[in-house]
């Protein structure tokens, strides 16, 4: 089961890509053009470890706060996956785990598992 978690709710678009018996992450500058091209950086990371889309089983998308174009922007990324290609995805807020000690990405889908993420639901939090 290959997981992919996205984080464009910071200073820099942030992916990781979780597989069996690795860990792959990248970060980009969190600008607009980037942003626009969420689904090329995507693909490009993937094809970059060998994967394509259809190898992932999940994606965990950080809900925000932050930038209103931006969030938009990846959770719609993110819904086009789930209806196109049928993944599953969760959307955190680093705030659910923040009594949490293992607080890092590469703990989000046990996280989201433990304090029982809904898949497929989508709430955004934006900065004003």
């Amino acid at each position: 089961m290959n997981k992919l978690i996205i984080d464009v709710a910071n200073e820099k678009i942030f992916l990781m890509i979780i597989t069996n018996t690795s860990i792959y992450n990248i970060t980009h500058e969190n600008t607009k053009i980037n942003y626009e091209k969420l689904t090329i950086i995507i693909n490009d990371f993937l094809l970059s470890k060998k994967l394509k889309i259809t190898d992932i089983s999940a994606i965990y998308i950080n809900r925000g706060p932050g930038s209103f174009a931006s969030i938009r922007n990846s959770m719609s990324v993110v819904k086009a996956f789930n209806v196109a290609k049928k993944i599953d995805y969760y959307c955190y807020n680093l705030d659910d785990f923040k009594d949490d000690h293992d607080l890092s990405y590469e703990n989000i889908p046990y996280l989201c598992k433990k304090y029982k993420i809904k898949k497929n639901l989508i709430n955004p939090i934006y900065i004003s």
